[in-house]
């Protein structure tokens, strides 16, 4: 009487299997720096410098979420590539902008200079992040010119 519902994979299976691909590989790492940031800035005497990791982590989160169910596929209106591409380039350029602000001016807060140490790294990860989407973009792109011929 009762029908059973056979699903696809689990939520647990499907977070498994993303995270052994290398962008999930690089998402999870993201979100996971960004918490030892908020964590380090959360220790520091100037926690204001949290923002940008709480976004960060959040955004990254989201997009993992996204793509690990793969939801990019089914809402096409939005170009989730791009938008990655703006989300990892601008979180690359913030942690690095505020992680040096941190270190340079950290003397005397050890929390500071060690969350601003762990931004420069988070700022690499973004930036790899970045190049990577960037080669995605370039490789999806079709570099066909357009003819010229008015006989066509």
């Amino acid at each position: 009487m009762a029908d059973t519902i056979t699903s696809g994979p689990s939520c647990l299976e499907r977070l498994k299997n993303y995270v052994k691909t290398p962008k999930g590989f690089i998402l999870a790492a993201e979100i996971f720096i960004s918490f030892i940031i908020i964590i380090c800035y959360a220790a520091s005497l100037y926690g204001g410098y949290s923002a940008v990791a709480i976004c960060q982590m959040v955004f990254a989160m989201i997009f993992f979420g996204i793509f690990m169910m793969e939801m990019d596929k089914q809402f096409q209106m939005v170009n989730w590539l791009w938008s990655d591409l703006f989300r990892a380039a601008i979180g690359a350029v913030l942690y690095i902008i505020t992680s040096l602000i941190c270190v340079i001016g950290g003397a005397g807060d050890g929390a500071r200079i060690a969350g601003g140490v762990f931004g420069l790294i988070a700022g690499l990860i973004f930036a790899y992040d970045t190049y990577t989407i960037f080669l995605e973009v370039k490789s999806t792109r079709q570099h066909t010119a357009a003819s010229t011929d008015d006989r066509v």
